[in-house]
């Protein structure tokens, strides 16, 4: 890890603890060079996960697309960057475990968010379903709200 301050990468680490959100780790880490004191966060990141996508391509799994289309969903709720990360993290285990093989389809990733964000803020998961399960007309999207 290189120092933010003097950027060598003779820095120890001299704590270690679960973040308050409980789904990374803080380490306090400390330049042996300039002495300089700074913190880092250590959370879990799916690797080597395809997506099979609904026309038949597979592309790697991105955290980023999963976060822009919550942001969306999520724009003007109020919501703390704590529980969008909590969110995220949620979603992730979910797609881990219903992995075969290394690949889930785009279809299960839309699924687990829609189920997710019901729980999570309702205006957020009309939102969401509205664009995702393609609401035709007012209709559907009326059904969609008596169900809540």
């Amino acid at each position: 890890m290189n120092c933010p301050f003097c950027s060598k990468e003779d820095t120890k680490v001299i704590d270690s603890r679960v973040a308050s959100d409980g789904l990374s780790i803080r380490r306090r880490r400390e330049c042996e060079s300039c002495s300089g004191r700074f913190s880092t966060y250590e959370e879990v990141e799916i690797l080597d996960l395809v997506v099979a996508k609904r026309d038949g391509r597979t592309e790697p799994y991105a955290r980023e697309k999963l976060e822009a289309g919550l942001h969306k969903a999520l724009e003007k709720r109020p919501i703390t960057h704590d529980n969008f990360r909590q969110l995220v993290s949620e979603i992730e285990q979910e797609i881990q475990k219903k992995l075969e093989n290394g690949k889930i389809e785009s279809k299960e990733i839309g699924n687990i968010v829609v189920k997710k964000l019901k729980k999570f803020d309702q205006v957020a998961y009309i939102r969401f379903a509205s664009v995702y399960r393609q609401f035709e007309d007012i209709e559907e999207f009326k059904k969609e709200l008596q169900k809540l």
